[in-house]
């Protein structure tokens, strides 16, 4: 790549997608270890990275934790 074409704003713009997709499929309820099997890497990388976009979701992991426990 050039220097310009560093500078430039869309060399980010995949890495915006990226974790856009990311912070959607969590968001979606879609288990962490899938998102993880599909950005290539890790589930501890993931969390580490994704977890602070995890949003809301606080009635449905508590019906969730509700029915499992009877």
């Amino acid at each position: 790549m050039t220097e310009s074409q560093v500078a430039s704003p869309l060399v980010r713009r995949p890495y915006d997608l990226r974790h856009a997709a990311a912070s959607l499929w969590l968001n979606a309820g879609v288990p962490p270890t899938e998102v993880a099997r599909r950005l290539g890497h890790g589930v501890a990388v993931l969390l580490r990275v994704y977890a602070n976009c995890i949003d809301g979701g606080e009635d449905s992991v508590n019906d969730k934790i509700g029915d499992a426990l009877g």
